[in-house]
């Protein structure tokens, strides 16, 4: 675990506290918001920060009330965490930041982000119930924390989901040599291992490099997450409170995958994003990884073997796919005036609208969050058919916990699931690794406001 960062954190809510103020109604109504300038950090870069760029621009020339955002790209989501935990509750906080549920959580034990439920429900600025009901149910609530007496901590723009990459070809190639015994991907662990294994012995016949592997492995707790979820299983239990990761569901997916590694049928990624390069190269059958990456798979492809290509709900025993959905939301940061607020807000509710949401998904190729979009995209899902399966998925979609310190038991947990592959008890490394992570989320839980 970054003990540096648990050891800061710890500071910072000795200094800030928690009020009970964070549960508090507070009125907007008679609060104007003209002229405000708003700072936004983010997290895209390159295409998606240019397209993030443009919608900041239309917001900034059409609001009646001359409200300026300046957006500002700040790294990586780590990289923003870590720069938001030294600045809570001050003035020197981004007016807007993007938050997964956990991170906004853990600004929260140190009273850094305002709870948004009075502006999302303000009759003069939030959003009516038309509007409410046009959001996936499971994206809008997922920012509202019961552990925090119902207050909202963010709001979504985007999300994502882990899906299974697959060479078509190859898998084409294997069926009709003989060496697997099913058509089109796999849809069961057994049948996932079947061509991973048959792959690693035939490799794929325009592969642009040498050698072959089934499954390339990125260690990231999502991946384990979504291992589990895919064996029937989780990682947390919403009724106790606790994280889960010796449940009978972990254990039997974290053996499938070790035995994959003891057959060689699968190996870790060894660099950044090595699992794309070599999936593009049609070294690589299979990987797993968020469809946000779907326009880099696609580069990928294009510049290697040229295949066909798509993705798929990760082989499971479940009689349904189990996907691990999951994204940054936006949160507004304590330490500003009511106004600058209110000016945040305004623009989240015109980032999350119909229009911009349309915009962004075709640009980022992020999920929209509101489901009259997809009546907009229809031409982008004929031609871009890999993220169609992928949103036709969303209905079988659940959630990592949004609990505070989770990204401190992510660090722990991703080493423990490289101990596995590398060989480690499965079951000692994962009851070593809950209890760990058990120990991390109570003390969290200890700095709760008291209501």
């Amino acid at each position: 675990m970054k003990r540096g960062l648990f050891v800061l954190l710890g500071a910072v809510l000795l200094l800030g506290g928690v009020t009970t103020a964070l549960a508090q109604a507070d009125s907007y109504e008679n609060v104007d918001p003209s002229g405000q300038t708003i700072t936004f950090w983010h997290q895209h870069s390159q295409s998606r920060e240019a397209a993030l760029d443009k919608i900041v621009e239309a917001f900034n020339a059409s609001n009646p009330y001359k409200i300026t955002v300046k957006a500002e790209y700040q790294g990586s989501y780590g990289d923003i965490f870590r720069k938001m935990l030294p600045v809570l509750d001050t003035a020197d906080s981004p007016n807007i930041v993007v938050a997964y549920q956990n991170q906004a959580a853990t600004y929260a034990l140190g009273n850094g982000v305002v709870d948004m439920n009075p502006l999302v429900d303000s009759a003069k600025w939030g959003l009516s119930a038309a509007d409410k009901a046009d959001f996936f149910p499971g994206f809008y609530k997922a920012d509202v924390f019961p552990s925090f007496g119902g207050a909202r901590y963010g709001f979504p723009p985007n999300r994502s989901m882990e899906v299974l990459y697959y060479n078509s070809d190859w898998l084409k190639e294997l069926r009709a040599n003989g060496k697997i015994s099913f058509d089109g991907p796999p849809t069961t662990p057994e049948q996932f291992q079947e061509a991973a294994c048959a792959a690693t012995k035939s490799p794929y016949s325009k592969a642009t490099t040498s050698g072959a592997i089934g499954y390339e492995l990125s260690i990231d707790a999502s991946r384990l997450a979504s291992w589990t979820f895919a064996f029937g299983g989780n990682i947390f239990d919403d009724a106790t409170n606790k994280f889960t990761y010796d449940s009978e569901g972990a254990v039997k997916a974290m053996t499938f995958l070790q035995d994959l590694f003891k057959a060689g049928c699968a190996t870790i990624v060894t660099e950044a994003y090595g699992d794309q390069t070599d999936f593009g190269a049609g070294r690589t059958l299979f990987t797993v990884g968020s469809s946000s990456g779907l326009p880099y798979y696609k580069s990928a492809v294009d510049e290697g073997a040229k295949f066909s290509w798509s993705v798929a709900a990760i082989p499971h025993t479940t009689p349904d796919p189990v996907m691990n959905v999951y994204g940054a939301s936006v949160s507004i940061p304590s330490g500003h005036s009511k106004e600058a607020n209110l000016a945040a807000w305004l623009f989240i509710k015109y980032y999350t609208g119909a229009t911009a949401q349309a915009e962004w998904a075709m640009a980022s190729e992020y999920f929209p969050v509101r489901k009259s979009v997809a009546n907009e995209l229809t031409d982008y899902f004929a031609s871009h058919p890999a993220y169609k399966t992928a949103f036709d998925l969303l209905p079988y979609g659940i959630a990592e916990p949004p609990v505070p310190g989770y990204d401190f038991v992510r660090d722990e947990v991703a080493s423990d699931m490289a101990a596995i592959m590398d060989g480690a008890s499965v079951t000692d490394t994962l009851k070593t690794a809950n209890a760990t992570a058990n120990e991390i989320l109570a003390d969290q839980l200890k700095n709760l406001p008291k209501n």
